[in-house]
């Protein structure tokens, strides 16, 4: 809990000054998104890793985040490094709608928008919004994630 401010400023900070950050009301729920060409900050995101990992752990982190950014579009797009629901309000439609708030303006703008599920539950949710799965990231004992690409509409 100490480190999670400073990951979720280095993994989608820029979002806030992107005017890219949502949220639904109350705090219920939120998302971070950035626009094309914007990245998450990679210097103070692998100085975090080196301060709150453990060694034997850190080449498994290291090897998620290079499979991760070998991924990514290669063409201008919408990446959505976080999102959450306060798990009382998981099940109402929450991250549906913060998913279908950004993807009209990837639509208006004719982008691909990009994510990598951290939760296999949740995919059918980004599947129903459009998201098609694309391979699955793992190293070692880390939990798999699965990258997916929506094309615009």
């Amino acid at each position: 809990m100490r480190h999670f401010p400073k990951f979720v400023e280095a993994f989608g900070g820029k979002a806030f000054g992107h005017g890219t950050a949502h949220h639904i009301e109350g705090f219920r729920g939120a998302a971070l998104w950035l626009p094309p060409d914007v990245h998450p900050d990679e210097e103070p995101l692998a100085v975090l890793i080196e301060e709150m990992v453990a060694e034997p752990v850190r080449r498994e982190v290291f090897a998620v985040i290079e499979q991760m950014a070998s991924y990514h579009p290669r063409e201008p797009h919408w990446y959505l490094p976080l999102i959450g629901v306060d798990p009382i309000e998981q099940g109402k439609g929450l991250g549906s709608a913060l998913i279908r708030h950004a993807l009209i303006r990837c639509d208006r703008e004719k982008k691909l928008a990009y994510l990598e599920s951290s939760n296999p539950k949740n995919i059918p949710l980004y599947e129903r919004e459009g998201f098609e799965r694309i391979g699955t990231i793992q190293a070692g004992t880390w939990p798999p994630l699965y990258p997916m690409v929506r094309s615009p509409r």
